[in-house]
């Protein structure tokens, strides 16, 4: 387990460690050769519920990359298939639900599951974290994740991917009350979740909110914050909250102060973002995942504003502004990492 003093842990406290902490979304997975070869012939979900398995993959962009934190290696609907909810990864298309849950009853035949359920079924996930934790040097922690309500319910009321998440954002207006149960039932998943990496030896987590750009802020502060707020209050290691398109209600993405961190998408630059947000929050991001192709002189060009204007808040976690994209070079990312630390000039 890692020390108090590791430079992630250190920067969600608000300081500023001698040695640049990064790390990178979805750095354990596709782009990887070592991961695509141990994920022959095993589904995703059942390779994130193998603790063997999930284990292995978390550590491989350490050893690889040099990275200042491990990112559980999951998925966003591990937690509701843990409650018993049916949804398979389909290759190319993502999670998709046998059951879309779009009616009043929908809601109350799934809300009827008992969160603890999650807790229960977690011991896969457990024992993956603690594997993993019992890995780690004292410099790098173990960062747990889950996905936010609204991103869950974007993909459970839909029945899979979408690109507009109209039926989810018209369940808020059209039936607030079951958009309120269902939103706060997956609170209580994703918290479920959240407190299963930290018993395994998590010391921070991080509620990915990947579809809340499509919402305007008076939507977000209204149907999603409160249970945004709810799957992370009372966690006792740091906080990390990130959005993708989320510009336009930054602040709110501090949840009140909750969030010991914000992450912030490749859209906005991050003196900016330090601005609006103001100086009682660690900035995480934000490098741009398209120019991870570009030539060396350029990307190393765009690390270095990135880390300039990330001197702007009270601590900066150097990551990208969304996940690797699985055509990613891997060494493209181990030198973003070195020169992080001030390894390749």
């Amino acid at each position: 387990m890692a020390s108090l003093d590791a430079p992630l842990l250190r920067a969600l406290r608000g300081d500023r460690p001698e040695r640049q902490p990064v790390w990178f979304m979805r750095q354990a997975g596709r782009s990887l050769p070592e991961y695509r070869e141990l994920r022959v012939g095993t589904r995703m979900l059942d390779a994130c519920l193998t603790p063997d398995l999930a284990a292995e993959i978390t550590l491989q962009p350490i050893r690889r990359h040099k990275v200042d934190a491990a990112i559980f290696f999951s998925d966003i609907v591990v937690p509701l298939r843990l409650a018993g909810v049916d949804v398979v990864i389909e290759p190319g298309r993502g999670p998709v639900f046998a059951d879309p849950v779009r009616t009043a009853d929908d809601v109350a035949r799934i809300t009827a599951i008992d969160p603890d359920d999650v807790a229960a079924a977690a011991e896969p996930v457990r024992e993956a974290a603690r594997r993993v934790t019992a890995e780690l040097d004292e410099a790098v922690p173990l960062i747990g994740f889950a996905g936010a309500p609204f991103t869950l319910a974007a993909y459970l009321v839909e029945g899979g991917p979408s690109k507009e998440h109209l039926r989810a954002r018209g369940m808020m207006h059209a039936d607030p009350a079951s958009w309120h149960r269902l939103a706060g039932w997956l609170s209580k998943v994703s918290r479920a979740f959240l407190d299963a990496q930290i018993a395994g030896g998590a010391q921070a987590v991080q509620l990915f909110d990947s579809w809340a750009g499509s919402l305007s802020p008076a939507t977000f502060r209204e149907f999603i914050a409160p249970h945004s707020h709810a799957a992370l209050e009372g966690i006792e290691v740091p906080r990390i909250h990130f959005g993708v398109g989320t510009g336009a209600f930054l602040d709110d993405m501090r949840l009140g102060g909750l969030a010991d961190a914000v992450g912030v998408d490749w859209r906005m630059p991050l003196d900016e973002a330090a601005t609006i947000v103001g100086p009682d929050v660690t900035l995480q991001g934000n490098l741009d995942p398209a120019l991870l192709g570009a030539p060396w002189p350029v990307l190393a060009a765009h690390v270095d504003d990135v880390l300039a204007r990330g001197r702007a808040a009270r601590a900066h976690i150097l990551n990208l502004g969304h996940g690797v994209p699985p055509d990613t070079d891997p060494e493209v990312l181990t030198r973003i990492v070195a020169r992080a630390h001030g390894e390749d000039a």
